[in-house]
């Protein structure tokens, strides 16, 4: 079979590379020339693992091409993915479908066969009725059908997750789009990849019902994980505890500065927006949009917490800025709110992540650019670690007592050891966990609170006053 896909972006580029790596014939379509020679030179312009050597595989074999137009369309191509981006509209929360549509119609001029046209981009529910419509109005000859595949695709995992999904979701209205996907994906089918037809409309929106049930568990923990830290208990024990019950799981259960990326913020955003225009209200939905964006804004001030009240002056190193471990992408990072806010209470932020610099770059000002998490660390007063990479891990304790000025880390992955930071003289605070303090350090902090009780009292700062929440 014959698959034109439009769009080498993410989503594209990942189907294009491992559809070709099933044995399909794929010719990746985008209209920016610099990315489809970079492509046809083997330079991958996103950061995936395993991305690059799926690409070069197949187009070596000649599986895999790339071109910058429609050409191709009429010599035996079987479907068309559209696989663009929707980004929120510059207009309000809603997806801005402009590029989909533009595809339809391209598809529609250009072709003089027969076709089925897939959407993999996340578009809203009825976005197929519409694709339809233009198609026809555009083209009332031509005989084509319309498709949803949404895509689950992970980053940092979307290869593994292409290759052995959870479920294939297909949307279709007539038999012959039914035909030509389940051939497409056949060779998953057989080993094991349960494939699920649905109505065009329930899959659009198994996507975004997806995409907002993780969101809102992710709010959900890390709601649990306050309680934690107020009632003296243990968020990765109780998180472990409910994972093992089937019917909850323990995927997105980990307690954190809350999500962040190219899809969960956006696809709540514009489910939100398409239940608002159909008269719907979504609070459950509604509630964990909000719960995300009060996480990400406490961030700063747990630092600021960490620091005695008061980062004036203080050297902060944050360790990643990407909005999770093994990708390059910084849409929506936590990592990006809690910079703003500890700049914003006067401390001098260095940063440093393993593929994210680039992005970063482009974004952040008044921050100092690091080559490695020990330059970032070298005397600085605080750490935190804001993205879980495996690398930051991998820190020997004794380097961070090594290098850094003051001796306090913030851990809002939860990701290192915090008893062997603890035995170098560390104060470690993490998320959902009991501040753990050297022995000194602990009585040093009950003298400063005048008490017994360890609790301490402190003046309101210029990121509690900024965000409400001076006492």
């Amino acid at each position: 079979m014959k698959v034109m896909i439009v769009g080498s972006g993410y989503v594209g580029l990942v189907a294009a590379a491992c559809l070709s790596d099933l044995g399909l014939e794929i010719v990746c379509v985008d209209r920016d020339a610099t990315k489809i020679e970079g492509l046809r030179a083997g330079v991958v312009p996103i950061f995936e693992p395993g991305l690059d050597a799926l690409v070069l595989r197949n187009s070596a074999a000649g599986r895999l091409t790339f071109a910058t137009d429609l050409a191709e369309l009429n010599n035996g191509v079987d479907a068309v993915f559209i696989a663009v981006g929707t980004p929120p509209s510059s207009v309000d929360q809603s997806a801005d479908l402009s590029s989909v549509f533009a595809v339809a119609r391209d598809v529609a001029r250009a072709a003089s066969t027969g076709l089925v046209i897939v959407t993999k981009s996340t578009v809203p529910i009825g976005t197929g009725d519409k694709i339809a419509a233009i198609m026809h109005s555009t083209a009332p000859a031509l005989r084509f059908g319309v498709a949803s595949n949404p895509e689950f695709l992970r980053e940092g995992s979307a290869i593994g997750d292409f290759m052995a999904p959870d479920r294939i979701i297909i949307g279709v209205e007539d038999d012959h789009a039914r035909d030509v996907l389940e051939r497409i994906y056949a060779p998953l089918v057989a080993r094991g990849a349960p494939l699920l037809s649905t109505s065009r409309r329930a899959a659009e929106l198994v996507k975004y019902a997806s995409n907002c049930f993780l969101a809102t568990k992710i709010s959900f923990i890390n709601e649990v994980a306050d309680l934690c830290e107020a009632m003296d208990a243990d968020i990765e024990e109780v998180a472990a505890g409910m994972g093992l019950d089937r019917r909850i799981g323990s995927t997105f259960l980990s307690a954190g500065p809350g999500y962040g990326g190219s899809c969960f913020p956006k696809d709540c955003d514009a489910m939100l927006a398409t239940a608002g225009i159909n008269g719907v209200k979504l609070n459950v939905i509604s509630s964990a949009v909000a719960t995300n964006e009060a996480r990400k804004n406490a961030m700063a001030r747990r630092v600021v917490r960490a620091l005695e009240g008061d980062v004036e002056g203080n050297v902060v190193a944050v360790l990643g800025l990407t909005f999770k471990a093994d990708t390059d992408d910084v849409r929506e990072t936590p990592a990006f709110v809690l910079i703003d806010g500890l700049k914003q209470a006067g401390a001098t932020v260095r940063v440093f992540d393993p593929q994210g610099m680039a992005n970063a770059r482009r974004i952040l000002t008044d921050v100092e650019f690091c080559g490695s998490a020990r330059d970032a660390c070298a005397g600085a007063d605080c750490a935190v670690i804001a993205t879980e990479w495996q690398e930051f891990r991998a820190l020997d304790t004794k380097t961070f007592a090594r290098l850094m000025r003051g001796r306090t880390i913030v851990d809002l992955r939860n990701l290192l050891d915090h008893e062997a930071l603890v035995a170098e003289g560390f104060v470690v605070h993490g998320i959902g966990r009991p501040a753990r303090l050297p022995a000194r350090a602990a009585v040093a902090q009950l003298r400063r609170a005048g008490g017994n009780d360890g609790s301490v009292v402190r003046k309101p700062n210029r990121v509690d006053v900024a965000h409400g929440m001076a006492p």
